[in-house]
């Protein structure tokens, strides 16, 4: 018996401690619902004998944390479900480890961005009342305004998943080959030799090849410039962290270039 009244409190005391992985396990809102089943079963044990004394103690104590947290914990719910809606909307898989699924044909970025602004339009929580709906909602404005229309290519290209967990994944697993294979932290050894092991890692060259002409040379050449663009101002801040003077002055001569090149046009008549 107090053996199994330790696991009880170990049940307890997991509950109280769930760690979180998200984005969508939420261990607070799973250790909740782990106290709730505790609480109902240990309600199940009968109150007249000596020997469950101790149980129904620990069954007071843990009502008094439901009943505590129960306005809270039904708040995160609420937003988990929401959240849930959102990554529905993107059409993202309901696990990440099964496999990205290709949108389906007659999808469009457009479509998608119009049901994620009426479903963004269509959540209202009470922002006093609801702090985990209010902080969701926040967010949720701030990234898609900032980073929206940066997500929305992938409907509109053949072949290009809805995110790049799998992609991350696999250049991990290189990262930790290479450094168990060479013994030092560092992997930019990846970034002259990284295309041969992922040639290395494909059943065929003919099917990498296959995998690649998925996407139209077109579609990647005009997506390659956005993403140089969208890099340029975080290359420029690490140039100017690693040399500013540097960076400043090649700033400087290309603004001067400029306005030479501006004023040679200008004085060209028509």
């Amino acid at each position: 018996m107090i053996k199994l009244e330790g696991q009880i409190r170990i049940a307890i005391r997991d509950a109280v401690n769930r760690a979180s992985r998200k984005p969508f396990h939420w261990g607070g809102l799973a250790g909740y619902q782990q106290l709730e089943a505790i609480a109902s079963a240990l309600h199940s044990v009968p109150s007249e004998q000596a020997e469950t004394a101790y149980l129904h103690q620990l069954a007071r104590q843990v009502d008094r944390a439901v009943q505590t947290t129960r306005m809270l914990a039904q708040d995160v719910a609420a937003a988990h479900a929401q959240l849930r809606r959102i990554a529905e909307c993107l059409h993202y898989p309901p696990q990440s480890q099964e496999v990205v699924a290709p949108p389906a044909p007659t999808l469009t970025s457009q479509q998608v961005k119009a049901d994620m602004e009426q479903l963004l339009q269509d959540f209202n929580p009470d922002l006093k009342r609801q702090p985990a709906q209010a902080a969701l909602l926040h967010a949720w404005q701030r990234v898609w305004r900032t980073c929206g229309e940066d997500v929305l290519p992938c409907y509109d290209i053949p072949g290009l998943p809805q995110d790049n967990l799998q992609l991350e994944g696999f250049f991990g697993q290189l990262r930790r080959d290479q450094r168990r294979i060479s013994g030092r932290k560092s992997t930019s050894e990846l970034r002259d030799f990284g295309q041969f092991r992922a040639l290395f890692e494909a059943q065929s060259e003919e099917e990498l090849l296959q995998q690649l002409c998925q996407v139209p040379l077109k579609d990647y050449q005009t997506n390659r410039k956005r993403l140089e663009e969208a890099e340029a101002p975080h290359r420029l801040l690490r140039r100017l962290h690693h040399d500013p003077l540097e960076t400043m002055h090649a700033l400087v001569d290309q603004h001067t270039t400029r306005r030479a090149e501006l004023a040679a046009q200008a004085a060209v008549p028509p």
